[in-house]
C-alpha cells in the first residue's frame, strides 16, 4: 500500500468533483474545491475521520468494499478504479458494476455517422452517448435527467406522452420483454452493483408487467432488425437496427439506418436539419456528439 501516493489521489479526484455532481448545494461559504471530506466520505458510506486519514496518509489498508465505496463516491473511470486498487495494495478484480464510460474511439465513430442515428447504451439500457440525429428522432437526453435516460425504466414505467410507448417504436412490447430477460442476466453479472439492484426494485414495484416477465427467469434474447418509430413531427420513421457489442466495457452501439431511396430516408435527412429545435428546448449544443452528464 502506498499511503501517501492513495492520499494525494484520493485528494485530487475530490477537489474536481463540484457539489452539483453529486446534487449537493453548493453554500454561499463553500472554501474548499471540490467536495468537502465528510461529503465524500458519506457518499462512500464510511465516517469521515476514517476517510480523512486515508487522505492525511495515516489509515490502514482499505477493504475492497470501502475502494468500491470511494470509487463510486469521486465518480472514477474504470482506468481509475484499477489504480486506486493498485494504491491500496489490492489489485483490482471485474468491476463492481456496468461500465458507463465511453471510449473516445465510440463517440468519434457517433459523430462520423451524420446519416445515422447512433446511442450507446450501458449494460442496464442506460444511454450514455449519442449523436445529434439520435436525440431528434427519439429525444434531446441532455435535457433529462440520468435516471431517465434509461430506456428499461422508461419503457416500463414512463413517461409514455401522447400513448406513444418508448417513442412510439413498433417493437415495445418486445424490446420490454428482451430487456426484462437481459436485465436479469445483468443482475447476475454484477450481484454487487447497488444502482442495478435498486433498478430491478423499482421495476418490480412499479410494474406488473415486468414483474411477469422477471419471475419467468427467461434470459434467452432475439435481436429485431427493423423497427419504426412514430415520429410526433415526421411521422413514421422505419429504420434497420444493427448493434454492436463492446464487449470489455458491456456495452452497445445501437445503429439506425434507413433504406436509400425510401421515405424514411428523407424523414431522417429532415430531423438532421431541424434536430432537437422541434421541441420544448432552447438549448443549443456544440459538436456532433453528447456524452453523459452526472450532473443532470
Amino acid at each position: 500500500m502506498d499511503r501517501q501516493e492513495l492520499a494525494a489521489f484520493l485528494r485530487s479526484r475530490r477537489e474536481r468533483i463540484t457539489p452539483a455532481d453529486v446534487g449537493l448545494p453548493a453554500g454561499p461559504r463553500r472554501r474548499t474545491p471540490g467536495l468537502r471530506r465528510e461529503e465524500a466520505a458519506q457518499l462512500a458510506f464510511i465516517s469521515t475521520e476514517y476517510y480523512t486519514r486515508l487522505e492525511q496518509a495515516r489509515g490502514p489498508r482499505p477493504s475492497r468494499e470501502v475502494l468500491a465505496g470511494l470509487a463510486r463516491a469521486l465518480r472514477l473511470s474504470d482506468a481509475e478504479r484499477d489504480h486506486l486498487h493498485h494504491l491500496a495494495g489490492a489489485p483490482p478484480g471485474p468491476p463492481p458494476g456496468p461500465s458507463r464510460e465511453v471510449r473516445q474511439s465510440i463517440l468519434d465513430l457517433l459523430h462520423r455517422l451524420p446519416q445515422a442515428a447512433a446511442i450507446v447504451t450501458s449494460a442496464t439500457y442506460e444511454v450514455i452517448a449519442w449523436n445529434d440525429l439520435a436525440a431528434a428522432l427519439m429525444e434531446d437526453f441532455s435535457a433529462v435527467p440520468r435516471r431517465d435516460r434509461n430506456l428499461v425504466r422508461r419503457v416500463f414505467l414512463g413517461p409514455h406522452p401522447q400513448g406513444r410507448r418508448l417513442y412510439g417504436v413498433s417493437d415495445a412490447d418486445a424490446f420490454a420483454r428482451t430487456s426484462a430477460q437481459h436485465l436479469r442476466a445483468v443482475a447476475a453479472r454484477y450481484p454487487d452493483d447497488p444502482e442495478v439492484a435498486e433498478l430491478v426494485r423499482e421495476l418490480l414495484a412499479g410494474s406488473e408487467e415486468f414483474t411477469r416477465l422477471w419471475v419467468s427467469h427467461d434470459v434467452s434474447v432475439e435481436p429485431t432488425l427493423c423497427k419504426t418509430f412514430q415520429h410526433p413531427l415526421v411521422g413514421p420513421v422505419t429504420v434497420n437496427c444493427d448493434v454492436l457489442d463492446i464487449t470489455d466495457r458491456d456495452q452497445r452501439v445501437v445503429i439506425y439506418t434507413a433504406a436509400p431511396g425510401s421515405p424514411s430516408e428523407e424523414a431522417l435527412r429532415l430531423l438532421s436539419v431541424v434536430g432537437t429545435q422541434r421541441m420544448d428546448v432552447t438549448r443549443e449544443f456544440e459538436g456532433g456528439f453528447h456524452r453523459l452528464d452526472d450532473s443532470t
